[in-house]
């Protein structure tokens, strides 16, 4: 009978959701999604320490916007000490795991020695027990660790999804500690009994996880537990050619929805960011869904490219439901303290969307219709000129009588740019100022057209 897919995603809840894990739970999602299996989410919040509540919920707020629904969870891994705790009884009683009654201390000076003597640092492996090796007294006082006894000869070699096979030899990884003192679970071993309990069966994250996986196969291969497939996707890296992550550069999924970008945008861009269909740059999320069948994963690291993002999410931003795509606009200007209704705006989005890549940009378009306006200094010196000053009544008076529509007004305008005899440019750029607060629109009888008339005309007044 063939194993069911069952994907997850695992983030830590000591910061927020970064970038690097939100691509990591899109390619476990989608691999999920396109064989039809299940897919899990699971918080590993045992760094009790730097665990917060705020984290859980900005990690579920990120899942949520992005529309990675999953299908079991949240599991909590502090709600399931008793099983690890189950399964290192267990291991202990096999000899696949012992007591270690190592000191801080005497870790520290094991490996001084160890680099004294120009070798690995690593544990030595004095309270693992062997067949006549007489072991100390347990010193009285001290809380043991657990560690796995690591098989000592042989290698671990896995068929990586992303980057092929991969072998390292036992002699490369010590005995781990994989129970600290107070009883709660280290990374290595927790993730190892959440996969096998969960029977999770791909398993794909950041390639800084290579080094952890050797261990994590051989305590699979001690529990007698079946072996997830491995895809360790390259680090996603910064402007500055360094890794992004949650201490270096990163952004948090949610901030990118605060400015302004959309989760087709950002699903289809960390999507490429990684992994490719031949030439395919925009696609929707149900043709990512049927495409991603696990290969085609790059071997390489990613560069984040805030501009390319900006493209793809343009691209949305022209193509979505304007009705949400105005509620969205609405959103933006509450957080400028502005009211506006969705109605009120989806009138004015048609439009500036073509010229917006985030509905932070469309807001700060559409907001002069919904608050005053400022124009600066600056702007005002440079199109308000006493030789386009007495224009400006002229077209106030015949825009007063006109009838409130595109004809009409560029009629008006028309008839006053003749009256005075301007050019178009020099009456535009002077009405732009004055009544959007900036020099640059779209077609002015198109934009005026979109304001009450008495604000026009007011805007207008006194020049």
């Amino acid at each position: 009978m063939t194993q069911k897919i069952r994907t997850r995603i695992a983030p830590s809840p000591t910061g927020f959701l970064h970038l690097g894990t939100a691509r990591t739970a899109l390619y476990s999602w989608a691999y999920a999604r396109h064989h039809g299996g299940e897919f899990v989410l699971r918080i590993e919040d045992t760094d009790v320490a730097r665990s917060t509540q705020d984290s859980v919920d900005q990690i579920l707020a990120s899942m949520k916007w992005l529309g990675l629904e999953y299908d079991e969870g949240p599991v909590y891994q502090m709600k399931r000490l008793d099983r690890y705790r189950e399964v290192v009884d267990q291991m202990i009683a096999k000899g696949q795991a012992y007591r270690c009654y190592t000191t801080p201390a005497e870790l520290d000076a094991m490996r001084e020695a160890q680099k004294a003597r120009g070798e690995k640092t690593h544990y030595d492996g004095r309270w693992r027990p062997e067949p006549g090796k007489v072991l100390p007294a347990p010193p009285a006082g001290v809380q043991p660790v657990i560690r796995f006894a690591n098989p000592k000869d042989g290698t671990v070699t896995w068929d990586d999804l992303c980057k092929g096979p991969i072998t390292i030899s036992n002699h490369e990884i010590d005995d781990l500690i994989i129970m600290r003192a107070d009883g709660v679970p280290t990374y290595n071993f927790a993730v190892v009994v959440d996969d096998w309990d969960m029977q999770i069966s791909h398993v794909f994250r950041g390639d800084e996880h290579v080094n952890n996986t050797p261990w994590q196969i051989n305590i699979f291969n001690a529990l007698g537990a079946p072996l997830p497939r491995f895809g360790h996707v390259p680090v996603i890296l910064g402007d500055d050619g360094q890794k992004l992550s949650k201490r270096r550069g990163a952004v948090s999924v949610t901030a990118y929805e605060e400015n302004g970008f959309l989760p087709e945008g950002m699903l289809n861009y960390l999507a490429r960011l990684g992994w490719s269909h031949g030439d395919e740059e925009l696609f929707t999320r149900e043709q990512f869904i049927s495409w991603f069948d696990g290969s085609h994963l790059s071997k390489s690291p990613a560069q984040w490219d805030a501009a390319k993002l900006a493209w793809v999410n343009a691209h949305y931003i022209k193509t979505i439901d304007e009705q949400r795509l105005s509620s969205l606009v609405v959103d933006q200007l509450k957080r400028r303290g502005i009211e506006a209704s969705v109605a009120a705006v989806a009138r004015t989005v048609p439009l500036f969307k073509d010229r917006c890549s985030t509905t932070v940009e469309l807001a700060g378009w559409v907001a002069m219709y919904f608050a005053e306006v400022s124009p600066s200094a600056e702007d005002l010196a440079t199109h308000v000129t006493d030789l386009v000053k007495p224009a400006i009544p002229t077209l106030r008076s015949k825009l007063e009588d006109a009838e409130w529509a595109k004809p009409a007004i560029a009629a008006a305008i028309k008839e006053t740019l003749g009256a005075h005899g301007l050019k178009m440019p020099q009456l535009a750029h002077a009405v732009r100022v004055l009544v959007c607060g900036r020099a640059q629109t779209p077609s002015l009888d198109a934009v005026l057209e979109l304001f009450p008339k008495d604000t026009v005309l007011s805007r207008l007044q006194g020049v």
